[in-house]
């Protein structure tokens, strides 16, 4: 049985905790940064152009902003750890449809299962981001979620290399094979044996989560209760709907502009590549080494953040680096413009462990539902690089790289800066005169 906690736990009580929530975070960052090569994949299995083939992005992040409430909903009559549970056996459903669909190359029912994957996440999402920003204190939470970006990016910078090696490898003697078919018939058949090198692997990963699935039911992960963890008196708003947490609807727009960069920067990265004309041998790794970057990123977070820098203001001066990025990969060409591209992942690392335990900051009961509305910002990353794409067959791909994720960073620097405390000083100055 379960350990129910109205409060969180104590330093030491918490370490096995962010253990488990650390494999979780590792699985859901493998899953998530798969997009960028499949991106790749689809455009050739299906062949298709950018506008389609980041559909990809489009049906695994729109599940967020559609499941993310329902997920909220579910949570309180599962408790955390049990959703987490659920969670993980929705994404082994969507595996096995997302392997079956492409094994017979239908490309619309492959997007099904990459929706049904996001829905799992977006349930596991909604209950491991407020369950680690809640389990120590709510001043540090920044540290701990830079921990499980860790466990995170190191999945992420994982998972490109081992989908390449596995279904990618040759794939531009592959491209010039399909290109040179002598017949259609022909090139159907090297296009199913190219599509077929999913089916596996995805069957081997639903396996996977039903068995994280029952290790985590059977685990000691304690429930823990946001009302006695994130109490809203801290800000004066206790009795309070909410809608009266505008530090917390302004955070809903910054996670949904910073998701929107992060994937741009993550999954993105491989069609901006081709766009200097760049090896598609070459292209396939790019998502890597962005998620090095965000590695990196989240090693110096974890040591500085709140030692020397709060989580508040290290935001602010991750934004300024991403428009430095942003205008380093505008004026440059080839794989130095890919390097700033993948350089933002550095700039990002800690955007979303400083954004999210900002926004939700001394929102007691309504912490389940904050963190769904949250969840639901994640949909910027299936809008912000459609934006990207469309912009992009209008002017040269550079400068709609740069005039999308300028205006991103830029309001992110507002709200590292000033948007998160919106309501908070006045709340607390009226709770303190009562």
């Amino acid at each position: 049985m379960a350990t129910t906690l109205t409060a969180a736990p104590s330093q030491r009580g918490y370490f096995g905790p962010m253990l488990i929530i650390g494999v979780l975070f590792f699985i859901f960052g493998f899953v998530t940064w798969l997009n960028g090569p499949l991106t790749i994949f689809v455009k050739l299995a299906f062949n298709l152009d950018d506008v389609s083939a980041f559909l990809i992005p489009v049906a695994f992040y729109l599940s967020y902003f559609c499941l993310a409430l329902p997920s909220s909903v579910v949570l309180r009559r599962t408790g955390m750890k049990k959703g987490m549970a659920l969670g993980l056996f929705v994404m082994a459903i969507g595996a096995v449809l997302f392997g079956e669909f492409i094994n017979i190359r239908v490309y619309h029912g492959a997007l099904v299962g990459l929706f049904v994957i996001g829905a799992g996440l977006s349930l596991l999402q909604t209950a491991s981001n407020p369950y680690i920003s809640i389990l120590g204190p709510i001043d540090s939470a920044a540290q701990r979620i830079a921990f499980m970006g860790i466990c995170n990016k190191v999945a992420g910078a994982l998972a490109p290399l081992v989908f390449g090696a596995l279904v990618l490898s040759g794939i531009d003697t592959l491209d010039q094979q399909v290109k040179d078919a002598p017949t259609a018939a022909a090139r159907e058949a090297l296009l199913n044996g190219f599509a077929a090198r999913v089916y596996w692997p995805y069957m081997a990963m639903a396996a996977l989560l039903v068995l994280l699935a029952i290790w985590v039911v059977r685990s000691s992960l304690p429930e823990i209760k946001p009302a006695g963890a994130n109490d809203e008196r801290a800000i004066g708003h206790a009795g309070r709907s909410i809608y009266s947490f505008p530090h917390m609807w302004l955070g809903v727009l910054c996670l949904f502009l910073y998701v929107g960069v992060e994937v741009m920067a993550g999954d993105a990265i491989g069609i901006y590549g081709q766009g200097f004309g760049l090896p598609l041998d070459a292209t396939k790794h790019f998502t890597s080494y962005t998620m090095l970057g965000m590695l990196a990123g989240y090693v110096v977070g974890l040591l500085v953040i709140p030692r020397f820098i709060s989580q508040q203001r290290y935001l602010a001066v991750s934004a300024v680096l991403g428009v430095l990025f942003a205008i380093g990969a505008y004026v440059t060409r080839g794989y130095v413009s890919v390097g700033f591209v993948a350089a933002l992942g550095f700039a990002n690392a800690m955007m979303w462990p400083a954004i999210f335990p900002l926004a939700i900051k001394g929102l007691g009961r309504h912490t389940e539902a904050a963190s769904a509305l949250l969840i639901m910002g994640i949909v910027g990353g299936a809008l912000i690089p459609q934006v990207f794409v469309h912009l992009k067959q209008l002017i040269d791909f550079q400068l709609a790289f740069l005039c999308v994720m300028v205006p991103c960073y830029l309001y992110i620097l507002y709200y590292g800066l000033a948007g998160h405390r919106i309501g908070q000083a006045a709340a607390s100055s009226a709770a303190q005169g009562t």
